[in-house]
């Protein structure tokens, strides 16, 4: 029987990915505010979001995706290669996107409106480039993990996903990022008008 300290990675790891849906979620009501609001929130909210995006999922989360989930899965089994080998090469593009939206929002800070189509399209196929992303780990490598992975290795995993989580070793730089993301939740409009 499975115990419950095990799935502790499992849990941490869905939060994660719902704090990250809840960031997108807001990039993509920040674009659709920018043409139907006249009090759309200025683009600091949109860099703030693409902050938390570069500092926590692409520096923290995926990093240890990559190194304690699927290194574990890849010695328990081969079943999973080619869906880890999409994942993994995702983690890498999702860095690139991101630097691609950070373009796009400065493009749309230098020329105005004529730039809000462009980022729109970005916020979209990032959006669409992440809901894969999400259902892949949640639907294919998690329930593999919870077949495959020994006890060992479910310690290795909680330990990883529930120890001090930034990458500076810094508690603070964790709780400011913390901040960060209720800072995004909370000032994005619930709906845009």
């Amino acid at each position: 029987m499975q115990q419950p300290v095990a799935r502790r990675a499992i849990q941490t790891i869905i939060r994660e990915h719902q704090q990250l849906s809840a960031v997108i979620n807001g990039m993509m009501r920040f674009v659709d505010s920018l043409d139907t609001s006249a009090h759309a929130p200025g683009p600091m909210v949109m860099r703030a979001m693409l902050y938390y995006i570069r500092e926590y999922p692409e520096k923290v989360h995926h990093p240890k995706e990559d190194k304690y989930l699927f290194m574990r899965l890849r010695l328990r089994t081969n079943e999973l290669d080619d869906v880890i080998d999409e994942l993994e090469s995702q983690h890498v593009q999702g860095e690139a996107r991101v630097q691609s939206l950070e373009r796009g929002l400065m493009q749309y800070e230098v020329d105005g409106d004529s730039a809000i189509p462009e980022l729109r399209k970005m916020v979209e196929e990032y959006a669409a480039f992440y809901g894969n992303h999400r259902r892949l780990e949640e639907e294919v490598v998690l329930p593999a993990a919870l077949r495959c992975l020994t006890t060992a290795g479910w310690i290795e995993l909680d330990e990883a996903f529930g120890a001090n989580r930034d990458p500076f070793d810094s508690r603070e730089l964790e709780t400011d990022l913390d901040h960060l993301y209720s800072m995004i939740v909370n000032t994005m409009p619930d709906q845009v008008a």
